[in-house]
């Protein structure tokens, strides 16, 4: 099975940004739409971001105009460029396959933490 591991987390102030990725063991050209997903302290994960096959991007309302998503197939990697960020959006950051019941096993994860 495809492995996934995201890097790229950091500490960084309110209003900075950060380029998360997501690079797989093996090839995520048929996997039709990756998401990036977000786990706060006390919070059950949620998908932020999502992107098609085709490119197609879909976004949660608390990022849109702020997050971008991006895929490179031939690199079996996703992106996710994090711009303004708030203190709401410290979480760890997953990567999986979205609008899918065919989850990957999760990786580990990359840690976000937004100071104010």
């Amino acid at each position: 099975q495809v492995q996934l591991v995201e890097s790229g987390g950091g500490l960084v102030q309110a209003g900075g940004s950060l380029r998360l990725s997501c690079a797989a063991s093996g090839s995520i050209f048929s996997i039709r739409t990756m998401g990036w997903y977000r786990q706060a302290p006390g919070k059950q994960r949620e998908l932020v971001a999502s992107i098609t096959r085709g490119g197609s991007t879909n976004y949660a309302d608390s990022v849109k105009g702020r997050f971008t998503m991006s895929r490179d197939n031939a690199k079996n990697t996703v992106y996710l460029q994090m711009n303004s960020l708030k203190p709401e959006d410290t979480a760890v950051y997953y990567c999986n396959t979205a609008w899918t019941v065919n989850l990957l096993s999760w990786g580990q994860g990359t840690q976000v933490t937004v100071s104010s």
